[in-house]
């Protein structure tokens, strides 16, 4: 009698001595300005982009993934705290105004922060834009390392004698690693995608976090030799020429980067995700025109139209997360740091607005545990519920708003025919809940620029 016994503790044991499963990697990365149609997985014909569509196979492309902000800044500084910016007070670019006081508000903790403190190695590497102050800089908001740069653009060709493409200080030929500018040569996506590397294989003995954000594709569009015999001959237009150069650059670095993953054995240790900050810029004079494409979505950068909002959005985990597959629910960059926290067992603290995706992303829940997202942009308004989207949008060259407009994504997704008149219950129940979640928002705590929140019209709609 006695072994059975000895048999039957030791396998009630077992589970309690198993070594607890490894908490993944977390690696996310950020295009900017890219539009919605350029890539081929979403319908992009122009170039090719075989890593980004094969990352887009080996896991989830969620096809209504939303940014919380139309605009660089403030949609960073929602995907990186988990919460709407407009909390805070971080609701346009940080560029007016005295530089201590411009930036991510120190009171909010970062995923860094949290992943750090969790025992994750962080680095950053690419482009900040969260403010340029001893206290904003990257290593003051959780992240242990940084290689790249404090603004919002910079350069691509980086050589000791080329001119500064932007007129601030911090917009020289230099690149930061940690506080200390240095001189660099060679191209921005390229330094970026090897110090990614580098970081990954530093830290090949515990988990990390890794925010690669590219500058590509945003301005200024200049065109890399290597990548001139793949532009198509029958692509005249030099901006989209440009365009095209570095979105085939991004989709190289991107190829490498996981090929390099692959090659270690640390893909299947590592949660993946890929996003723009915003839609594709494709409408002059305003917003880094860039010549981004959003079809079949209506509007660009800068507006609440789903071209400004709704952006490229991949999953990638192997072995926890079904490749090709398709997510056709509402999902937003805010849901990146509790599904990050979740997948490292990391209990948040605090209130986020952002949920954990990953029952949703593994095909376990229908829909994320929430059911409408909201945003405020200077003076325009949005909020999508299910297949309804109510939006107050801008015509910046009018300077006027359009009132309250209802749309029925599902069977519209490019904002067309407006409904409110003939669903008003819809637009007011959209409406109340817009005004309910706004009344918990903050004042921007600096003013935009005039292409953010332009001066109001005599009488604003209501």
């Amino acid at each position: 009698m006695p072994r059975p016994r000895l048999l039957f503790l030791a396998l009630w044991a077992a589970p309690l001595l198993a070594a607890p499963a490894p908490r993944p990697n977390v690696l996310v990365i950020m295009a900017d300005d890219l539009g919605y149609a350029d890539l081929g997985v979403q319908g992009g014909a122009e170039v090719p982009t075989p890593h980004l569509d094969a990352l887009a196979r080996s896991g989830v492309r969620c096809t209504d993934g939303y940014v919380s902000a139309p605009y660089c800044s403030p949609s960073r500084a929602g995907f990186l705290t988990g919460r709407y910016q407009t909390r805070f007070g971080h609701e346009f670019n940080p560029h007016v105004g005295a530089p201590e006081d411009l930036g991510l508000p120190l009171g909010e903790r970062t995923l860094a922060d949290r992943l750090r403190d969790a025992g994750y190695a962080t680095g950053l590497v690419g482009k900040w834009h969260l403010g340029f102050s001893p206290r904003h800089h990257p290593q003051a908001r959780g992240f242990d390392e940084f290689y790249g740069f404090l603004v919002g653009a910079h350069n691509f060709q980086l050589r000791a004698d080329a001119a500064p493409k932007f007129g601030t200080a911090q917009s020289l030929n230099l690149i930061h690693r940690g506080r200390e500018p240095q001189r660099v040569e060679g191209h921005a996506t390229d330094l970026f995608t090897t110090e990614a590397v580098r970081f990954i294989d530093r830290h090949a003995g515990r988990p990390w976090f890794l925010f690669l954000a590219y500058n590509a594709v945003h301005t200024p569009l200049e065109i890399a030799p290597d990548t001139l015999a793949r532009l198509p001959a029958a692509v005249q237009d030099p901006a989209r020429r440009g365009y095209l150069s570095l979105l085939l650059g991004l989709d190289d670095a991107v190829g490498r980067l996981t090929a390099h993953l692959r090659a270690t054995g640390r893909d299947r240790d590592t949660l993946i995700f890929f996003l723009s900050d915003n839609g594709g810029a494709g409408r002059k004079p305003f917003f880094a025109y860039n010549t981004g494409r959003n079809a079949p979505l209506r509007g660009d950068k800068g507006q609440m139209f789903e071209g400004g909002i709704r952006v490229p959005f991949l999953a990638a985990w192997p072995g926890r997360l079904p490749a090709g597959t398709t997510c056709a629910v509402p999902v937003s960059a805010l849901d990146l740091a509790p599904t990050a926290l979740a997948a490292a067992g990391v209990a948040p603290e605090g209130s986020l607005d952002g949920v954990n995706l990953l029952p949703v992303l593994a095909g376990q829940a229908a829909a994320p545990a929430r059911d409408a997202l909201f945003w405020r942009f200077g003076p325009q308004r949005a909020v999508r519920q299910g297949r309804w989207k109510l939006v107050d949008w801008r015509d910046f060259e009018a300077r006027t708003n359009s009132g309250w407009q209802l749309y029925d994504l599902a069977a519209d997704p490019g904002e067309t025919r407006d409904l409110a008149a003939a669903q008003p219950a819809v637009a007011a129940e959209l409406r109340a809940r817009w005004e309910a979640w706004d009344r918990d928002n903050a004042a921007p705590r600096w003013r935009g620029t005039p292409n953010e929140d332009p001066p109001a019209p005599a009488a604003a709609p209501r």
